[in-house]
């Protein structure tokens, strides 16, 4: 088993002065590893888990209160169109991902002209027969100018998901989201999933008439705490009431009155919002900008994942082998992360984050470091020990512990830097500085993903026939099932 090392940092880097240059940063984390464990690991990322909710409706709030301008606009774009062309460069043969470019990039042209978009689009939504219909009739009596009304699919059916509602929903101007009661907590969540969207909008309480005077009011004023005020009342299609007129012959008339509609305060409300014409409709070519940019990343990313995938899978062998042959176990971790800042090189190349030899040195210490600390190495070494256990493996099964150790933490590694790059926005002119804490939450939920025993089991196979000679790999491997 040869492999030819053409890169510069593996030969020096493995060698004794990388070698001795991170023997003294090691030591202390070495001396420390037994402090941690998977307990810990799995009671961190559930504190983050629980800790990431309730930044979200500020953020939420936040956004729906950011004031854009033209300019933020066109640089969304311009982004956009960046990640297309990157995406086509990159795209190869890839015939697919050409097709799917190519329809993204006639997008372009579209956005821009949005911005110059001189009618709006209303959309109406809410559950079954809270009087979506009737509303837009009545407001399209209304003479409203340069308005477009149009109104999504009921939500709340059973069976249906609400999903094309809303993404219809999202793509207008501004939402009028109609109840006739105080919100269910199904309500509140599609609510706040287009808040999160950043749409502008505004609650509806229809059908107030039908309600008694205070129960009405009381109504009204729950969803104005609950939501922050944003609500008005109306009645689209009052229930008819009943009129008696006495004639001057004592005679008694009744007749029933359907009354005008109660919608003044909902177009007073609408008139104010309508001068802001132009940030709504920028605001909307905001929003599909932005999702035009995350399409493209998602696919940019597939791409450039399929295209990482055999770098990782070659300096995880690498690493197995140089770990394999040498017999002293810190100089094995040593030559593990001389190796991985290679990878980081690599891999960066791929997602436009560009490392220095210098950058990246720094960076493979902070993999190896967090790996000790959170105990990973620990617990890698002690479960593939595990299932290479046997009385038939004599010395040079120590090797193969090693070496298998050295090629998984190689690929958690290389898997937790492609997380990581995919998180980052797509450089245009410098890569982003590395952030050692969410590189963290990309390793635990890589290493938890790879952490099922069929898999390791696999990868142990896998390895085996890589590090040892034909007549001695029978044995181990299938010390491994």
């Amino acid at each position: 088993m040869v492999w030819k090392l053409k890169r510069p940092i593996l030969v020096g880097g493995i060698g004794l002065s990388f070698s001795l240059w991170m023997l003294q940063s090691w030591h202390h984390q070495l001396m420390q590893l037994g402090e941690f464990s998977l307990l810990s690991l799995l009671a961190v990322g559930g504190g983050l888990w629980l800790i990431k909710p309730w930044g979200s409706n500020n953020k939420s709030q936040q956004l729906d209160e950011m004031a854009i301008d033209r300019a933020t606009v066109e640089n969304t774009i311009a982004q956009s169109a960046i990640a297309i062309n990157k995406l086509v460069e990159i795209a190869g043969d890839c015939q697919e991902a050409l097709d799917k470019a190519t329809l993204l990039q006639e997008k372009i042209p579209q956005l821009r002209n949005e911005l110059d978009r001189e009618e709006i689009t209303l959309t109406v939504t809410g559950g079954k027969s809270v009087g979506k219909t009737t509303l837009i009739q009545v407001l399209q009596q209304q003479n409203l100018a340069s308005v477009e009304f149009q109104e999504t699919s009921p939500l709340f059916i059973q069976g249906n998901s609400d999903t094309a509602a809303i993404n219809d929903a999202v793509k207008s101007d501004f939402v009028l989201f109609l109840t006739n009661g105080d919100l269910t907590e199904t309500e509140f969540q599609r609510w706040e999933q287009l808040k999160a969207e950043n749409q502008r909008l505004m609650l509806v309480y229809n059908k107030q008439d039908q309600c008694l005077p205070d129960e009405g009011a009381s109504v009204l004023l729950s969803l104005k705490q609950r939501i922050g005020g944003n609500v008005v009342a109306t009645a689209a299609s009052p229930q008819p009431i009943k009129v008696r007129k006495h004639l001057d012959d004592n005679s008694v008339q009744e007749w029933m009155e359907q009354p005008a509609p109660d919608i003044e305060d909902l177009t007073e409300q609408l008139d104010k919002i309508f001068t802001q014409k132009q940030q709504l409709v920028w605001a909307t070519t905001m929003r599909k900008a932005q999702l035009l940019k995350t399409e493209t990343k998602s696919l940019l990313n597939g791409v450039r994942k399929l295209r990482a995938t055999p770098t990782i899978e070659q300096y995880q062998w690498i690493s197995a082998a140089a770990a394999f042959a040498n017999p002293v176990p810190a100089l094995d971790i040593l030559a593990t992360v001389a190796i991985n800042a290679q990878m980081v090189i690599d891999l960066g190349g791929m997602y436009q984050q560009k490392f220095s030899l210098e950058q990246a040195k720094t960076v493979a210490g902070e993999m190896g470091s967090l790996m000790l600390k959170l105990g990973l190495v620990e617990l890698s070494t002690k479960t593939i020990s595990t299932l290479l256990k046997s009385n038939a493996i004599t010395f040079v099964a120590g090797g193969v512990v090693q070496g298998v150790s050295a090629a998984y933490l190689t690929r958690i590694a290389g898997l937790a830097l492609i997380e990581y790059f995919q998180q980052q926005e797509i450089a245009i002119n410098s890569p982003s500085e590395f952030n050692l804490e969410k590189f963290r939450q990309s390793l635990q939920q890589v290493f938890a993903q790879n952490q099922q025993v069929v898999f390791l089991q696999s990868f142990v196979k896998q390895s085996v026939k890589r590090l040892l000679p034909e007549t001695e790999k029978e044995t181990v491997a299938n010390a491994a099932i």
